[in-house]
């Protein structure tokens, strides 16, 4: 059987990807997963359910990004011992040649468990997208006087519900608590943001579709497989926003993000109420965007100077897919400005205010 052609460019599409955004070791593996789905390996078998799949379909559903995440499951479990002596680690650096041969050979031999875990929409909550989120918290407190009711939709784990909890250095600034275990920094440029602001977060919620139970070893392991395994400081970034929720008790609603948004977030005079989210609104088909907005407009046209609202998101521009931005609309008034223009993961942050 011929393999679907727009799989194949899928997978070579997130090769050059994760090359760009820092992970060669994840670009070699979805390079040689390419070839053998062209030549009707293991990866076709894995696949299969995506074998009629059109280009956009693969992407929508991060196809790629499924096969290499079970791939890095097995290695966190200690379940294909081969294939972690080839992944990268702290004490040494990732072989993909002698990774991809045990991962054809783990493809057959674990071939239920990755189909289950392909099965899974994929799910991450990367902890630096907070840098590019916590100087728009700066500019809402510094706007407004006000203290801060903050829900995120999307949150996935609720890692970045503790945004203010972290420390972070945007450039020569510095915002945060100087003792916190989730320190983050970025490639700053553009005038600082104002860190002088007062903030007090006096509530905060969250809710995900599929939320990930931290409780769950499994499911920490599911969180901890789409981060790229050759990004070390990710990982050790991410276990520390791990350990800092599940010492904070951190919960995250199981809700649609339209109809949890409109019951939670109405504005509430004597705070600012903020709804907020990062890299979720292309993967909400356009019925449910579309839904959301109008649930948002009409939060916003109940907002007073005494209980404003906020709406704070980190997504690709509406104009240009491939730019990522931080946007904020705040009313009353319902102004949208551009914060800032950011790298996906937060290792930049052009600020713009």
């Amino acid at each position: 059987m011929t393999a679907n052609p727009d799989l194949v460019r899928n997978l070579h599409l997130q090769a050059k990807a994760c090359e760009k955004l820092g992970s060669p070791f994840n670009s070699a593996l979805l390079t040689a997963a390419a070839h053998d789905l062209e030549a009707g390996g293991p990866v076709a078998d894995l696949l299969a359910p995506w074998s009629t799949a059109d280009l956009k379909k693969a992407f929508d559903d991060a196809v790629a990004l499924r096969l290499v995440g079970g791939l890095h499951d097995l290695v966190l479990e200690g379940a294909a011992p081969a294939l972690a002596a080839a992944y990268p680690s702290a004490e040494r650096a990732g072989d993909p040649v002698a990774a991809w041969t045990a991962a054809r050979a783990a493809m057959v031999e674990h071939r239920d468990r990755l189909a289950h875990f392909l099965g899974h929409e994929p799910q991450t909550n990367e902890v630096r997208r907070a840098i590019c989120l916590a100087p728009g918290f700066l500019t809402i407190a510094r706007e407004t006087g006000l203290p801060i009711r903050a829900f995120e939709i999307a949150a996935s784990a609720g890692l970045n519900l503790n945004w203010d909890r972290f420390h972070y250095d945007f450039g020569e600034a510095h915002w945060g608590d100087a003792a916190a275990s989730v320190r983050l920094d970025t490639d700053w440029t553009g005038p600082a943001p104002p860190v002088d602001a007062q903030v007090q977060v006096i509530e905060r919620a969250a809710c995900d579709r599929r939320p990930i139970a931290l409780s769950d070893p499994a499911e920490r392991r599911r969180l901890l497989a789409y981060v790229w395994p050759d990004q070390i400081e990710r990982l050790e970034r991410i276990r520390a926003a791990i350990a800092l929720a599940l010492e904070l008790k951190v919960e995250v609603e199981t809700a649609d993000a339209v109809a949890w948004t409109s019951a939670r977030a109405a504005p509430r005079v004597g705070a600012v109420t903020c709804l907020y989210h990062s890299v979720f609104w292309q993967y909400m088909p356009p019925e449910s965007q579309a839904a959301l907005t109008r649930t948002l407009q009409a939060l916003g046209a109940r907002a007073t100077a005494q209980a404003p609202f906020a709406w704070l998101r980190m997504e690709p521009s509406p104009e240009n897919l491939t730019i990522m931005e931080v946007r904020l609309t705040l009313w009353p008034g319902g102004e949208t400005r551009i914060l800032a223009e950011v790298h996906p993961h937060g290792a930049s942050v052009a600020w713009k205010e």
